[in-house]
């Protein structure tokens, strides 16, 4: 039996493998071995390892990591505790194989610890970009450390090669988080009233702003500017919480602030993907810089006001409008979102991360695939040897 270990660390990640987790365990010649860390095993963040339980998940470790700060330094100090947690949980049973997803702290820990043990490390959502974000360097360190790559996307795919990746390594998958729609039931709209507790006259805005951790100094400015922007638009408004990133403590206590003093406003710990994507399916807009605007909105066709650089690189779909961190910017984006005729426009839109299979194509892969020294040892592929060549002084 092909042991998969599988690291979660927080929400932004659970639901997305939750179909892979199922298939994984349906499958007999597979055993799925979940560790749990990070933001899933802390009160501050809904304590989300609840939900993992509840779900009947088998959960093979707990890897207690962050501390209760978020400075810099702290962050650096949760990531070693994470590295030396990971460590204890491979000496203790080495799976066949490791599957992380996404581009969290975190999950780099779990990837540093995973080398010496020579785990065969697959990634899911490699090869992405996010330029205002230390994100974007965990998600291609552990690209490169990594030994199978499942990309949502073909720009993604080829970003992998161009960083040297064995073209047999990288298979275009899809985002998994897409699968969810094909299963899941969607809340109606009084039912999902009633779950938030909030009138749904007009629809809500749903918005999630995270650190942006490459400008961490300016969290309190930025936070205060998009406040400012949804004082005047006159929906209600669900905001989900921030990440445990540098600074997030900042965000959180001023949408805490601005809660308090807006009846019609909610902040939501933990929603769940069932309450959160029956939310996206019944709002009037999206506004932040969660990926989920990007990646999960357009199968919805959910018009997303994208504010700052947290996003910046990553592939848009024509549901989404680009703004800087200015008031009356996020303002204006905000009521172009919410005018019924840009909404009519993204009737029939094509989702760009996938199709819904990526999960077939992942659990396939990882059941398949040799365990071999093919697999461990990698060898950098220099462009040139992908590309035809043109020789010199010849047109382009």
């Amino acid at each position: 039996m092909r042991t998969i270990g599988v690291v979660t660390v927080g929400r932004s990640d659970y639901g997305l493998y939750r179909p892979i987790l199922k298939r994984i365990m349906d499958e007999p010649a597979m055993e799925l071995r979940l560790i749990v860390a990070g933001m899933h095993l802390s009160p501050e963040f809904g304590l989300t390892v609840r939900e993992i339980e509840a779900e009947g998940m088998p959960i093979a470790e707990r890897i207690d990591m962050l501390v209760a700060a978020d400075t810099p330094g702290a962050i650096a100090k949760s990531m070693g505790l994470g590295t030396l947690g990971f460590a204890q949980a491979f000496a203790r049973r080495r799976p066949d194989i490791l599957l992380l997803l996404g581009d969290r702290f975190e999950m780099h820990a779990a990837a540093v610890a995973a080398v010496p043990f020579t785990i065969p490390l697959a990634h899911i959502h490699g090869g992405e970009i996010t330029e205002g974000a230390t994100d974007n360097a965990w998600r291609q360190s552990i690209t490169m450390l990594g030994h199978l790559h499942f990309v949502s996307t073909d720009e993604a795919r080829r970003r992998l090669e161009q960083m040297g990746e064995e073209p047999w390594r990288v298979i275009v998958s899809g985002a998994p988080g897409l699968d969810n729609l094909k299963t899941m039931r969607l809340l109606e709209r009084p039912e999902l009233a009633a779950r938030i507790g909030l009138s749904w006259d007009p629809p809500p805005l749903v918005v999630t702003s995270h650190p942006v951790t490459l400008e961490y100094e300016r969290a309190e400015w930025q936070i205060g500017e998009l406040l400012a922007a949804l004082d005047t638009v006159g929906h209600p408004v669900v905001f989900t919480a921030p990440n445990a990133d540098t600074n997030g403590r900042v965000i959180r206590r001023a949408i805490e602030a601005f809660v308090a003093r807006h009846a019609a406003t909610r902040l939501v710990e933990h929603l769940g993907t069932q309450v959160y994507f029956s939310l996206m399916a019944h709002a009037g807009a999206m506004a932040g810089n969660s990926s989920s605007g990007l990646i999960e909105a357009p199968s919805f066709e959910l018009p997303t006001v994208n504010i700052g650089t947290r996003q910046e690189g990553r592939l848009r779909a024509a549901n989404v409008i680009d703004v800087g961190y200015r008031r009356e910017e996020i303002r204006a984006a905000i009521r172009q979102a919410l005018d019924p005729s840009f909404r009519r426009r993204l009737r029939g839109m094509v989702n760009p991360y996938g199709d819904g299979r990526a999960t077939e194509r992942i659990v396939r892969r990882l059941k398949e695939v040799p365990l071999d020294q093919r697999l461990i040892s990698k060898r950098f592929v220099d462009l040139a040897l992908l590309t035809p060549q043109v020789p010199v002084g010849s047109p382009a």
